[in-house]
C-alpha cells in the first residue's frame, strides 16, 4: 500500500512538472494587442500577477508564476514601469523583461519643419507623459533648459524621441534642445570655407528657410547653394515662408502682393540678410545642405507645383519659368 503511495505522489510530482514546463515555455494566449500592464514601486508579485489576469492572461496557475518568478529570481527584482504584452510572449519572457527592465518606450516624432507652436501641441497630445510645460510661456520654457534670452523657434533637432510613463515633457524637450546644440557644434567647423554666416545661429536660421522651401531632399543643397551665392552678392533672400512667418497667425493661406511689400523683421522681400532668428525646425540634412551647399550659377528658383523646382542664372530665365510653372497654373 505504502509503495502504491509513493508512486501516486512520484506520478502526480511528474505531471505537475510537466504542466509547468509546458506552462513557462507556451504562449500566454492574449487575443488582442495593445495591452500593457503597470508595476508601480512597492508591489508585491502578487499584486502584478492580479493586474495581468485584469489584462487578460489566464493561463498558468498562481502557483506556477510564482515558482517560474523564483526561477528566474524575478521576485526580488520587479523594475518598475510599463510592460508591453504582445501575443505570442511567453511566461518566460514576459518575466524576463519584468527583471531585465525592458520598458515599454513610447515615439514622439518631431517633425521636420514645424513650427515650435506645432512642437508644443503635439507634446501636449502624448499620451502618459507628465505635462510640466503647459502654463510657460516661450521665455519660461527656454528658461527651465538653461537657453535664458534664446529664441525658441528652430532649436529643437527634429528626430523620434522615445519615452517611459512617468517621463515629464520637460525631459524630451531637453534632448531634442541637447541634440540640436549636439549637432551644430559637431558640424559648424566642417563648414565650407568662406560661407557667408558669422556663426551656427545663423545657420540655424538659413537652414529652416531652406526647410520650408522644399520637400525634396535632393533639391536642399541647390537651395540652400541660391540663398548662399545671394547672401554673398548682397541680395535680397526674397523668400515666401518667411514672409508667412511673419504674418503668423493672421495668415489665410493666400500670399499677396500686399503682404510681400509690408514690412517687418521675417520680410525678406524688404530687408536684406536672415530675418532675426530661426522660422521652423530644421533637420539634420537641411543644417548640412547650409553647411555644405551645392556649387553652382543659379539665383533663382520657382516651383514646378509638383514638389520639385526650376532653378535659373538670371531674371530673365526666372520670370520666363514663372510664366512657364506659376501664372500658367
Amino acid at each position: 500500500m505504502l509503495l502504491l503511495l509513493v508512486v501516486a505522489a512520484l506520478a502526480l510530482a511528474y505531471a505537475g512538472w510537466l504542466r509547468y514546463e509546458r506552462f513557462r515555455d507556451a504562449p500566454i494566449a492574449l487575443q488582442t494587442t495593445g495591452n500593457s500592464v503597470l508595476i508601480e514601486s512597492g508591489d508585491s508579485f502578487a499584486m502584478v500577477l492580479g493586474r495581468l489576469r485584469a489584462a487578460g492572461i489566464e493561463r498558468g496557475h498562481d502557483l506556477e508564476w510564482k515558482a517560474l518568478a523564483m526561477e528566474l529570481d524575478v521576485m526580488r527584482r520587479l523594475h518598475v514601469g510599463e510592460y508591453t504584452l504582445e501575443p505570442g510572449m511567453t511566461a518566460r519572457e514576459l518575466l524576463g523583461r519584468f527583471g531585465r527592465g525592458e520598458v515599454l518606450r513610447r515615439p514622439f516624432t518631431l517633425v521636420e519643419g514645424w513650427t515650435f507652436r506645432q512642437m508644443r501641441e503635439a507634446l501636449a497630445s502624448m499620451p502618459h507623459l507628465e505635462h510640466t510645460l503647459a502654463d510657460l510661456d516661450e521665455a519660461e520654457l527656454m528658461g527651465r533648459l538653461g537657453a535664458d534670452g534664446v529664441p525658441a523657434e528652430g532649436r529643437f533637432l527634429p528626430e523620434t524621441y522615445l519615452y517611459t510613463r512617468g517621463d515629464t515633457d520637460e525631459s524630451v524637450l531637453r534632448r531634442a534642445y541637447e541634440a540640436m546644440n549636439g549637432l551644430l557644434e559637431q558640424e559648424w567647423p566642417q563648414r565650407d570655407p568662406d560661407l557667408p554666416l558669422s556663426s551656427p545661429d545663423e545657420a540655424l536660421v538659413l537652414a529652416s528657410i531652406v526647410e520650408k522651401e522644399t520637400g525634396l531632399a535632393t533639391e536642399r543643397a541647390q537651395i540652400a547653394g541660391v540663398f548662399v551665392r545671394r547672401l554673398q552678392l548682397g541680395m535680397k533672400l526674397q523668400t515666401d515662408p518667411t514672409v508667412i512667418y511673419g504674418i503668423g497667425a493672421n495668415f489665410d493661406g493666400n500670399l499677396t502682393r500686399a503682404h510681400l511689400v509690408e514690412d517687418n523683421p521675417f520680410n525678406t522681400y524688404t530687408r536684406f540678410g536672415l530675418p532675426p532668428s530661426p522660422i521652423a525646425m530644421p533637420g539634420r540634412d537641411a543644417i548640412l545642405a547650409v553647411l555644405h551647399p551645392a556649387d553652382g550659377d543659379a539665383l533663382y528658383f520657382v516651383s514646378r507645383g509638383d514638389g520639385s523646382h526650376e532653378f535659373s542664372r538670371t531674371l530673365a530665365e526666372h520670370n520666363a519659368a514663372v510664366r512657364r510653372y506659376q501664372l500658367r497654373r
